[in-house]
């Protein structure tokens, strides 16, 4: 089923090129403040626009369409959309590719082929259809309502994810990006290429005691949210591999969990984000789609904190 979390339920749907990509929340506490102008901060933060992003435009305005009344959320469901308007399905449509079966071409490393098999043929699969990272948006969504239920119950927490690495070139947290990494940014929008990157992100302010062992640990469910985001092909906690290099006696509890519970201290992950595949194929794609990634990280790990905070003793 596509709902992910137990008290904070949280379903997306849509395509990347149907009439608007939405999400639909259950579990939302009654009486938040709640307006379309609270979203557009996290949004503005994943559009498009820098270079190596996709050239597609969209206004990704929220309209809310139920779960709020007189301008605080009612407890029931909230649902959010978002119109496509600058979608083009018809460069997904190349007729003079499609086979005596009517199919179009599967494009490398995409879930084109996996959603044919999954759904039967009858999947939209223009720019990826419902595993297009234009889902990602309704993610953040998600993400910004689950941060206000978080700020009700940890007044200091802070959630904050930021790009550390692109195309193997390190990267300065709160720092511009590097002259060298922009040049290749450059250099392969030229090319018709794509770059890959680490994502790093960061839970300052979180108590002692969230995560359920075994199951329900909360890097379980950190990865399981985490992996919702097209493109993620891996994630570690701490220091992740690198705790191997070292011996018991000096690596004390790094990450911010043990036992699958958080311990009070800094909460800390690294996701590893995939170079865009659809390589030299017709559309407009990102060619380092992590550069829009950290925000739905941190939309990601909301989530999940909410969930988990919502949670009877």
């Amino acid at each position: 089923m596509n709902v992910f979390g137990k008290n904070y339920r949280v379903a997306v749907f849509g395509e990347s090129h149907g009439p608007e990509v939405g999400v639909l929340i259950d579990g939302v506490p009654p009486g938040i403040l709640l307006s379309e102008a609270d979203f557009m901060e996290d949004i503005a933060r994943r559009k498009s626009g820098a270079t190596g992003t996709t050239k597609r435009r969209e206004p990704d305005e929220p309209v809310i369409k139920s779960g709020v009344y007189r301008n605080y959320t009612s407890g029931s469901p909230l649902c959010i959309v978002f119109m496509n308007r600058d979608a083009r399905p018809q460069e997904y449509l190349p007729y003079d590719e499609i086979d005596s079966a009517g199919k179009m071409p599967f494009r490398p490393g995409t879930a084109d082929y996996t959603g044919d098999v999954k759904y039967k043929g009858f999947q939209d699969p223009r720019g990826g259809g419902h595993f297009s990272g234009r889902l990602t948006l309704p993610l953040v969504a998600a993400g910004v309502v689950a941060k206000k239920i978080l700020a009700r119950k940890y007044n200091s927490l802070i959630i904050k994810a930021y790009l550390s690495q692109v195309g193997g070139i390190p990267v300065i947290k709160d720092r511009p990006l590097p002259e060298k990494v922009n040049a290749i940014l450059r250099q392969s929008v030229d090319k018709g290429d794509s770059l890959g990157a680490v994502i790093s992100c960061e839970v300052n302010g979180l108590p002692a005691g969230l995560g359920n062992p075994f199951f329900d640990s909360l890097e379980s469910l950190l990865s399981h949210a985490v992996f919702a985001i097209p493109g993620i092909k891996g994630i570690t906690f701490g220091l992740g591999f690198d705790e191997t290099l070292l011996t018991g006696s000096q690596n004390p509890h790094i990450g911010g969990i043990a036992g699958g519970i958080s311990n009070g201290d800094q909460v800390s992950f690294q996701i590893a984000v995939k170079p865009t595949p659809t390589v030299g194929s017709r559309g407009r794609h990102d060619a380092c789609f992590a550069l829009r990634v950290p925000v739905v990280a941190e939309a990601v790990t909301a989530i999940v904190l909410a969930d988990l905070s919502m949670t009877p003793a």
